[in-house]
């Protein structure tokens, strides 16, 4: 019998990128970019990819570990303010099982040097799923991903 449980956790992460607004949300919002840098493990195989970036539109990302245990990433998009903010929900599978619901709200905004962005998720992690983590520092490393993707994009050498 499974034991049914929701752990509730929230974390928020401040970047300051040194890209305009509009950039950043670009990167965001169209398939060709965030699918080059939205990855935490790049020896990942990619299964599936689609966005379809609009109010009520959806994203899915389907990789297999090197172990071949599919990671299912299937978000829906709440509302989308073009370089203001960004607000979706998203269930998270390892193989079948549901490990995690989540809502996250991306703000942008612009300063002097280019764009302050805040990640603010509510994550919600089920039936004893243990985390230790590793939402966290995947998602920081994503981001990081993030400010390379932007550099390279605005790099004089590609």
């Amino acid at each position: 019998m499974t034991t049914r449980s929701a752990e509730h956790t929230t974390f928020v992460i401040e970047r300051r990128l040194k890209a305009p607004v509009a950039r950043v949300f670009r990167a965001w919002s169209t398939p060709e970019s965030k699918r080059q840098w939205f990855a935490c493990h790049g020896e990942w195989v990619p299964l599936e990819y689609a966005l379809d970036f609009r109010p009520g539109g959806t994203e899915r990302n389907h990789t297999a570990d090197t172990d071949g245990l599919l990671h299912a990433y299937d978000a829906h998009y709440i509302d989308i303010v073009p370089d203001t903010r960004i607000i979706y929900a998203y269930e998270m599978k390892l193989g079948q099982t549901r490990i995690s619901a989540s809502l996250v709200t991306v703000a942008f905004d612009v300063e002097p040097s280019g764009t302050r962005m805040v990640f603010t998720e509510q994550v919600v992690f089920l039936d004893g799923y243990t985390d230790n983590g590793a939402r966290l520092q995947g998602t920081e490393i994503g981001l990081d991903n993030l400010e390379l993707f932007l550099e390279r994009e605005t790099s004089p050498i590609h």
